[in-house]
């Protein structure tokens, strides 16, 4: 066994011994290639009983559903990342919650165009359309006009951007890859043709900068897009990057490697990652951007680790 086997074999081990049933489980299903699947057990770990605790009779959670990061909506993509089953009926509460606040009048009336071109905060509808498709409600009527509103509104690169003072050649990297991953989704639970083609042309914007670089010069373009964070909520890093991308297949791609040699120069000696920053809050902080559970700050990161083992084992494939 070479010295990357066995890091490989001490990391899956230390995943295997984890306290969160969820991430036992995902890392047989997906790093092991074990035929496993996702159900009740997952309910019972520590995490996901957290994001589920405190839920009020409308399915939220006592805030807004984008409150960072306590709401609903943000809930709902770490329980879907854990595994949480399609059905389950509190998750299908809370994107109830999430639904009416995305397809109402007020989110619906706030989204402006400017020289023809929508500027959406669309990794907002682009995580729920994700999520929905995940929970099994991907047939769904207000699903659909998600997925039929981020097809309308995608830019002519590729991707979709928030900021009014774009010039509308390019888009924002932090508000494309949701939509990428949510519209994946939404044509794996429809197969609606126009979803999976406009999740491509937001994989080729990534792809054709080989995911961190400038295409007039090659520099990078953002240094912390190199460091790895979990959750990453709406931001753009190349870990969360190439972890979409390998859901789509993509990961093989040959403009996929510099971010892929970035990845294994981030691993330690024991054959973990860890993470270089936090978007988040540990849970009791007074103020910010509060968090429902402690991730960890500390390395290594359980998540981190799993996603990293799945895009290696993507990309070999």
């Amino acid at each position: 066994m070479n010295a990357r086997d066995e890091r490989t074999g001490y990391a899956v081990d230390w995943l295997l011994a984890s306290e969160e049933p969820a991430v036992r489980l995902l890392t047989r299903r997906d790093v092991l290639g074990e035929d496993v699947v996702l159900r009740g057990e997952v309910l019972d770990g520590p995490i996901v009983c957290a994001l589920l605790s405190g839920q009020s009779r409308d399915g939220g959670f006592g805030v807004h559903p984008y409150r960072k990061w306590t709401g609903a909506h943000w809930r709902l993509v770490s329980l879907v990342e854990l595994g949480i089953p399609a059905g389950e009926p509190r998750a299908l509460a809370a994107a109830e919650n999430v639904l009416g606040w995305l397809v109402g009048a007020e989110h619906r009336s706030s989204i402006v165009a400017v020289d023809g071109l929508e500027r959406v905060h669309a990794s907002q509808e682009g995580n729920a359309l994700a999520v929905c498709c995940r929970l099994g409600l991907g047939r769904d009527p207000r699903v659909g006009l998600l997925a039929e509103s981020l097809v309308r509104w995608q830019w002519q690169d590729g991707g979709w951007n928030c900021d009014i003072h774009a010039s509308g050649r390019r888009s924002s990297f932090h508000e494309s890859l949701a939509p990428a991953w949510g519209l994946f989704e939404y044509w794996r639970a429809t197969g609606e043709s126009a979803a999976l083609e406009a999740a491509l042309r937001a994989a080729e914007l990534f792809l054709e900068h080989r995911l961190f670089r400038s295409l007039r010069t090659g520099e990078v373009i953002r240094r912390d897009w190199l460091t790895f964070h979990y959750p990453p909520y709406w931001h753009y890093d190349i870990l969360q990057a190439l972890l979409v991308l390998s859901r789509m297949r993509r990961t093989r791609d040959p403009r996929c490697a510099d971010a892929l040699d970035v990845l294994e120069r981030r691993r330690r000696p024991d054959g973990r990652w860890q993470p270089g920053a936090y978007w988040w809050k540990p849970p009791g902080t007074p103020r910010g951007t509060v968090e429902v559970v402690d991730w960890g700050r500390s390395a290594p990161n359980e998540m981190i680790t799993l996603n990293a083992l799945r895009i290696l084992r993507s990309a070999s494939a």
